[in-house]
Formats: structure tokens, C-alpha cells, sequence
């Protein structure tokens, strides 16, 4: 008896998707926990993207010079390799605008800051959000929060402290900002010092700061070891000050409406994955990540979002590299999902993941969608091989956490326009769980011809053979 359906019967060609991209059937579980609201007396959205636009209106305008005047094919903006503007290019766009040139400087590193202005590689080009400025409030709101996040960097710190002793004070700020919202007004600065010290202190006592080896015989005048915080408050509160968070003189400080609401929105999100079932915020990677699978993408995305807050960015992306490197196909896509959402600053490490077969054609992705590409098409970029390890890589991921169905369904995904030709590629591929997909297809397919084909295709990938 033979099947109706011919051996090489036409696959449906459709874009491929990747299995993080679309929810999956095992991913049907939905967040019940109702939408926070923010304190009350906190502007509206609009009103904040007014304010937020307000505030970067001198950094969205040397970002559109840069674009009309320094666009594909015309001068470069840099020089150094760093996406710093050069003298020429500087001294040129204080002409044009009627600035100095270290305002135009100031203003070009706050658009970088806020994801106007992109770095890539040696260049820098518009973000995606100076496109959107003036109709997508969240994309304002988000940059301004992108700059809130980067305060330490546009306000560098006095050459004359310890790094890290600024450090220190970095990681303690966060509590001195919650602390502000909370009391929802003017704060003396005697009392933020206070609060300074005492989490500095925590933070040395977590480290176990004890020192090794002999120690010298106590002075009668004991001297001081720790660099005063005073200094390093007044700095932190400045450089606050300079993106728009919050209020500083005559010895108090008071969050801005948008400082207020960015710490509401940093507390909330940490407080999200706090109350997940699997308590994600403390994760590593992994577990994160698994625990992402059973939400739906907006979900997941909360949660990633949770997770990199309370983490800084460059071991939150070494960590979820980390992750994407392992067996498991399903962790591979959903920490390039969580890749998307740390945006610009993972690129540098994405880029430098594009030599590893398992990883580069997520990581071609990943850059195609972050230069600009719809996520639709970001497909595209990648060569057939690419393409077919890709699709026996979702495959694996569908076969050890989804549903038969699920994978019979995933067929339709393939680049090959007929059943012969896919088998031939994938078996060329060379992908480690080829066999273990094919067998998982074979099961799953309702039809014996053609799982009769994928058996057999399985089994000389096992053997060897031909």
C-alpha cells in the first residue's frame, strides 16, 4: 500500500520563525498577575514623554544633524574607533548648529547614552528610537530610561577617587533612589550619607573583607583607611542631576517626576520576578531561562527584564552567552530573546560569538534585527546551511519540550521546497542532534511514506552511510 501523498511532496514555504519568536503549544500559561499601577500623583505617560522629550531635545537634535549630515556614503563621524566625534566633524556640527563644540560633544555622548545615536563596531549611525521620537512615547520613555540607567557614564567621576571606591558607591546608589522615592520629597543630604554608608559597609561585609597575613601594631592615633563618601555622594547626586532624575542644591535632594517613576519602574520590575513561581531575579541563566519557557513572550520579556536589572550588563550577557552555549536548543533561542531585550550594549559580545557554529546564525539574527531589519525578514541574511542547522536546531528544541504536533507543524518552516532535498541538507549540516530530530519527525509524522523516508535518512546519519 502506498500513501497519497508523493515521496517528495511540496513543503508550504513560509518564513521561518524561530521557536522563541512564536508561542509555543507548551507556552500557553498566563501571567495572572494584574498590571501595577504607579504611585500615585505620577504623571501620565504622555506627560512623562513630554518631559523625557524635553530633556533630550539638544541630544535628539545633534542626532538628526549626524543623520542628515554624516549618512551612508558621506563624511564619517568618528575617528577613533570608539564612536567619539571627531575634531573636523565636531567643530562642523557647532557651526551648523549654533553651539560650542563641547556642547555638541555632551550632546552626542547623551545620545548615545539613550539609544539615538548607535554604536557599531567603529561607526555610529540613528537608533531606532530618534526614527520613533516624535510618535512612540515608549520609545522615548525608554531611552530616557536607558539614559537614567547610564548616569555613572554621563557624569564621569573625579579622577582623584579610588575606582573602587566608585564603584562602591555605584552599586549602593540604587538603595539612596528607592529611599528618595519612598519619602516622595526633599531628602537632606546629611541623611543620604548616612544611607550610603551604612549599605558601602554591607556590601565590604558580604566581601568578607578581612585582611591576610600579619597585621601591624594599632597607633596611638589610629588613621583613617576609607576615602570619605561625601565627595563620592555629591558626584553620584550630580551626575543624577545631569540626566534629569532628580533636584540638588542647598543641601537636599528631590527625584524628578521622571526620577520617580524610572525607580518605580526598576522596583516593580524587580519585584515581578520576585514573585514568579520560580523566583527568577535569583537565577542563574539557566534556571532563568527555563522558568521563561512556560510564559508567553510579553511575559518572558518582563521577566528578562527583571533579571538584567538586578544584574550588571556585561555579566548578565556573558552569562546568558554562557547559557546559549549549552545542549539544551530551547535556552539557545530564549537567551538570544533575552539578548534582544539588553539591545545595544550586548552587541560587541554578540558580534564576537559569530566564529561559533552553534551560535552564529542566532547571533546573524540578532545583528539583523539590531541594525534595523524587520524581524520578519531578518531571515534572509542567512546562507542555506545556516539557514538548515537553524531549522534542525528548533527542531531539537521542539522535540525534548513540545508537542508532536508541534514538530510536524515545524516541517513547514523549512527553506527546502521538498522532503528529499530538506533530508539531504540536514544530513550535510552536520548538527549534533540531527538523528534524534529525524526519529522525533518520524514518530510524529502522519504519514508512513514519508516517516518512512525520515526513518531511513536518520539511519545512515547514525551509520555513516548513503
Amino acid at each position: 500500500m502506498t500513501s497519497r501523498i508523493p515521496r517528495d511532496s511540496r513543503l508550504r514555504l513560509v518564513r521561518p520563525r524561530p521557536l522563541a519568536a512564536a508561542p509555543p503549544a507548551m507556552n500557553q500559561r498566563r501571567s495572572r498577575r494584574p498590571a501595577p499601577r504607579p504611585p500615585e500623583g505620577t504623571p501620565a505617560p504622555a506627560e512623562l514623554a513630554r518631559m523625557a522629550r524635553s530633556g533630550l531635545a539638544d541630544a535628539a537634535r545633534v542626532a538628526r544633524w549626524a543623520d542628515a549630515a554624516l549618512g551612508p556614503g558621506r563624511d564619517s563621524a568618528t575617528d577613533d574607533g570608539k564612536a567619539t566625534l571627531s575634531d573636523a566633524t565636531a567643530e562642523r556640527a557647532a557651526h551648523d548648529l549654533g553651539l560650542t563644540p563641547a556642547q555638541v560633544r555632551a550632546d552626542w555622548d547623551t545620545a548615545r547614552l539613550a539609544g539615538l545615536v548607535e554604536v557599531h563596531g567603529d561607526s555610529a549611525r540613528p537608533g531606532w528610537r530618534l526614527r520613533a521620537w516624535d510618535r512612540d512615547d515608549s520609545a522615548v520613555l525608554r531611552g530616557w530610561v536607558a539614559l537614567f540607567d547610564a548616569w555613572s557614564l554621563a557624569h564621569p567621576e573625579p579622577a582623584e577617587h579610588e575606582p573602587a571606591a566608585v564603584a562602591e558607591v555605584v552599586s549602593a546608589m540604587p538603595q539612596a533612589l528607592s529611599f528618595l522615592q519612598l519619602s516622595a520629597g526633599p531628602v537632606p543630604v546629611e541623611q543620604l550619607l548616612d544611607l550610603l554608608e551604612q549599605r558601602v559597609t554591607e556590601l565590604r561585609t558580604a566581601r568578607c573583607e578581612i585582611p591576610y597575613g600579619p597585621q601591624p601594631e594599632p597607633s596611638a592615633e589610629p588613621e583613617p583607611t576609607d576615602a570619605p563618601l561625601a565627595p563620592l555622594l555629591d558626584w553620584a547626586l550630580r551626575a543624577l542631576a545631569s540626566v534629569g532624575a532628580l533636584t540638588y542644591g542647598d543641601g537636599q535632594a528631590t527625584l524628578t517626576p521622571l526620577g520617580s517613576w524610572a525607580v518605580w519602574v526598576k522596583l516593580e520590575q524587580i519585584c515581578v520576578a520576585a514573585q514568579s513561581p520560580a523566583g527568577n531575579i535569583e537565577q542563574a541563566a539557566d534556571d532563568m531561562l527555563r522558568g521563561c519557557a512556560q510564559l508567553r513572550p510579553n511575559a518572558a520579556r518582563a521577566e528578562y527584564r527583571a533579571w538584567l536589572a538586578a544584574r550588571p550588563v556585561g555579566s548578565a550577557v556573558t552569562e546568558l552567552l554562557g547559557a546559549a552555549r549549552g545542549e539544551d536548543a530551547l535556552l539557545r533561542g530564549l537567551a538570544f530573546e533575552a539578548l534582544r531585550v539588553v539591545g545595544a550594549p550586548a552587541e560587541p559580545d554578540v558580534r564576537g560569538v559569530l566564529d561559533e557554529p552553534t551560535l552564529r546564525p542566532y547571533a546573524l539574527l540578532w545583528l539583523a534585527e539590531h541594525d534595523g531589519a524587520d524581524p520578519e525578514d531578518a531571515h534572509e541574511i542567512l546562507t542555506r546551511e545556516e539557514a538548515t542547522w537553524l531549522w534542525v536546531d528548533t527542531a531539537a528544541a521542539v522535540a525534548d519540550h513540545g508537542e508532536a504536533p508541534l514538530l510536524v507543524r515545524h516541517l513547514e518552516s523549512a527553506v527546502q521546497p521538498t522532503i528529499p532535498r530538506l533530508l539531504d541538507e540536514v544530513r550535510a549540516v552536520g548538527h549534533p542532534r540531527t538523528v534524534q530530530v529525524l526519529v522525533a519527525l518520524a514518530a510524529a509524522h502522519p504519514d508512513p511514506a514519508l516517516a518512512k523516508a525520515v526513518r531511513r535518512a536518520a539511519f545512515q546519519v547514525h551509520t555513516g552511510g548513503n
